[in-house]
């Protein structure tokens, strides 16, 4: 139909943590969203997947961005900007990015996460 249902799952080392809205009929959807969420420190990885919510079959994956401990720790203020989308299945093929801010936030003994899942492309 030339347009998507999208949302994002937020996983945290392959723990769902976090669903956004889903954004109806677009290619270009707005979320605006912020989260926090307490971070373990013995964490490795967060990953975000842009799903198409389908009503009449499974929810397809469109992509994924994954943000490692290494790179958050290249980035001790935080990040932000467009990531690109990579593939989930081999078979399917990923054309689009995710803006997202990230920013870590606390002492080393309490770390938070801030993850503003901001638009899509």
């Amino acid at each position: 139909t030339g347009s998507s249902d999208p949302y994002c799952i937020v996983k945290i080392d392959d723990e769902a943590i976090i669903r956004t809205a889903t954004v109806w009929k677009t290619l270009s959807p707005f979320w605006g969203e912020e989260y926090e969420v307490q971070l373990q420190p013995s964490f490795h990885s967060i990953s975000i997947y842009v799903m198409d919510e389908d009503a009449l079959s499974r929810d397809d994956v469109i992509g994924k961005v994954c943000i490692t401990r290494d790179m958050l720790a290249e980035h001790p203020k935080g990040y932000s900007g467009w990531l690109s989308l990579s593939e989930v299945d081999p078979d399917e093929e990923v054309q689009g990015e995710i803006h997202l801010r990230v920013e870590v936030l606390g002492s080393p003994g309490s770390r938070r996460l801030r993850c503003s899942v901001l638009e899509a492309r």
